[in-house]
C-alpha cells in the first residue's frame, strides 16, 4: 500500500522525536531482554555489531513497513514490527517502530511493553485508544482519535487500540527501545508455557475451574 506524502511526513517526524533521548546519566543501561542471568561466558545485553568495514548504506534502510499485514484473524489486526530483529540497522540506536493494520472492529488486545514507551500516529481511520495506570485506582485514560492525531502510551502500562470506524484503519507506532518487548495480558495468563496453575487463576480472577479451561481453549485458538 503506497503512502501519500501527507502520511509519510508526520511518520518521519514523530519517529525522529521518539529517538531523542535525554543526556547520559550515571545509571545502568536499560535492559533489551527479559532477563540476563550472570554466567561464566560473555553474553551481551543486546546484539553483536557488524564489522564497520562491511557496513553499507543499505544496512540503514528497510521496507519492512511498506506493505499491509494480514488482518484475517480473530482479532482483526496485524502488527508488522520494525525492531532490531527485523531491521538490523537499529542495533544500539534505542528506537524501533511498527505498522498496525486494523480491519473494521479490529482490536489490538490489552498488552504492555516492558522496555519502552509508545507513541502512536494514526494515518487513517478512527481508533478508541487507552491505557490503565499502575496506581491503586487503576485509572483509565481513553480517547477516540482520528487520522493525523497522536497518542502516547507510557512505558510498562497496559493499553489497547480498537477500530471504531466504518472502514480499515492504519497506524504507525514508535518506541524508545530497539527491542521493546510485548506481553499480551490474556496470553500471559491463559497461554503461558508451561501453564499457570489453575488454582492461581481461579483465586486471582474469581473464576470457576470450568471458566479457566474454557478461557485457555479460547485464547489458545485466538
Amino acid at each position: 500500500m503506497a503512502l501519500s506524502l501527507w502520511t509519510r511526513l508526520p511518520i518521519l517526524v514523530f519517529i525522529a522525536m521518539a529517538a531523542m533521548q535525554p543526556g547520559s546519566v550515571a545509571a545502568d543501561e536499560d535492559p533489551l531482554q527479559d532477563f540476563c542471568v550472570m554466567g561464566q561466558q560473555l553474553h551481551v545485553n543486546g546484539f553483536s555489531c557488524k564489522d564497520p568495514a562491511q557496513v553499507q548504506a543499505s544496512d540503514f534502510a528497510s521496507s519492512v513497513l511498506q506493505n499491509p499485514g494480514n488482518t484475517s484473524n480473530a482479532l482483526g489486526v496485524a502488527v508488522t514490527p520494525a525492531n532490531v530483529l527485523t531491521f538490523r540497522g537499529l542495533n544500539t540506536q534505542g528506537i524501533s517502530a511498527a505498522r498496525i493494520d486494523f480491519a473494521p472492529n479490529g482490536l489490538k488486545a490489552p498488552h504492555f511493553h516492558p522496555r519502552a514507551a509508545e507513541i502512536l500516529f494514526l494515518a487513517q481511520g478512527t481508533l478508541l485508544v487507552g491505557f490503565v495506570t499502575s496506581t491503586p485506582d487503576n485509572k483509565l485514560f481513553a480517547q477516540t482519535i482520528n487520522a493525523g492525531e497522536l497518542f502516547i502510551f507510557p512505558r510498562g502500562l497496559v493499553h489497547f487500540q480498537l477500530n471504531v470506524g466504518d472502514c480499515k484503519a492504519l497506524a504507525f507506532s514508535a518506541f524508545n527501545s530497539q527491542n521493546q518487548g510485548t506481553s499480551h495480558v490474556a496470553d500471559a495468563l491463559f497461554a503461558s508455557n508451561p501453564p499457570i496453575n489453575d488454582a492461581v487463576l481461579e483465586k486471582a480472577l474469581q473464576l470457576s475451574a470450568e471458566d479457566v479451561q474454557r478461557l485457555r481453549s479460547l485464547i489458545s485458538k485466538t
